[in-house]
């Protein structure tokens, strides 16, 4: 058993018109609306994604990652993901929900996506499970106002969830020159106990630079100064610009403007909890009147499910 971290297919580059159709007029009859499809919701996407971020067009030439495979959660999984992360950190609980929609991947595996590329794929699979909309909630700080809004997950979503991982980065500032990687969960667990920020983030450095040169000469981490270590950081948060999402929140009582961190891990545990008790209510329910077993119960569709629930109700 793993121990907890806190206690393909090649890219094809986008066809032109002229080529898209003699593609298709290629292909045989059975495949033809398939593929046609698969196109048409590829452009669609690029359309949106065009729309929300007007200063990231898309690239004619652009190379598309290869269409990413997550399992949906059955009942009977939502509520061993339950079960299991009531002892666990929101780290670990994070690697354990991509653990049962990428079974394939071991948690060590998982570990070493970076931030934003876990929150991307947790982002992804929580559309598959509930929809795109998102009902938020939060408190004026200002003058303690309640307030409901709605997100959508194709608003949220800055870069496509990728199974791929880049091994390092390059970062010149003066005069050096610094090689690293993004941080991971295994890098978030190492720093979750720092007594304060200063060393969280010196810890965090010296786990994620992997060779400054000064001028050309290798030198130690612990040798960059303040100025370097906050311009590196800022360039590591524009490299994995998903690991962050604040909203801007505005109070329609007194007007306060603030932003808020939107924690995917948080807001998806949250909800699966909310299922999860909706589910043993329904077993008991239904194994309290027919006498039947709860792997039975979980194993039907949410359809029949209710629908005896309805007769038990009447």
């Amino acid at each position: 058993m793993a121990q907890p971290l806190v206690e393909k297919r090649s890219r094809n580059p986008t066809i032109g018109a002229e080529e898209r159709r003699r593609y298709i007029l290629e292909c045989n009859n059975e495949s033809f609306d398939t593929r046609k499809r698969v196109f048409d919701t590829r452009e669609r996407a690029f359309d949106t994604r065009e729309r929300v971020f007007d200063t990231r067009k898309p690239c004619p030439l652009l190379l598309r990652p290869p269409p990413l495979t997550m399992r949906l959660l059955s009942a009977n999984q939502i509520l061993q993901i339950w079960e299991i992360g009531q002892a666990q950190h929101p780290l670990d609980r994070a690697l354990t929900l991509l653990s049962f929609a990428l079974p394939e991947r071991s948690l060590d595996d998982l570990a070493q996506f970076s931030i934003g590329q876990r929150d991307a794929l947790l982002l992804t699979l929580r559309e598959m499970m509930f929809g795109s909309v998102m009902d938020g909630f939060a408190v004026c700080p200002q003058c303690g106002e309640q307030l409901e809004f709605t997100l959508k997950v194709p608003e949220l979503r800055i870069v496509e969830p990728m199974l791929t991982i880049k091994p390092e980065y390059a970062f010149s500032i003066e005069d050096y020159t610094l090689q690293f990687r993004l941080p991971n969960s295994r890098d978030l667990a190492a720093v979750v106990r720092c007594p304060d920020l200063i060393t969280a983030h010196q810890l965090l450095a010296q786990r994620c630079i992997q060779q400054v040169s000064l001028s050309g000469e290798i030198v130690k981490t612990d040798m960059l100064p303040d100025t370097v270590l906050n311009q590196l950081g800022q360039y590591m948060a524009d490299c994995d610009p998903q690991a962050e999402l604040l909203l801007d929140l505005t109070c329609p009582a007194c007007n306060h403007r603030w932003q808020v961190l939107f924690d995917i891990v948080s807001f998806f545990c949250t909800e699966l909890s909310v299922q999860a008790k909706r589910l043993l209510r329904e077993v008991h329910t239904l194994a309290r009147c027919y006498g039947w077993r709860e792997s039975d119960i979980l194993s039907m569709s949410p359809m029949r499910r209710q629908f005896y629930l309805d007769l038990v109700s009447r």
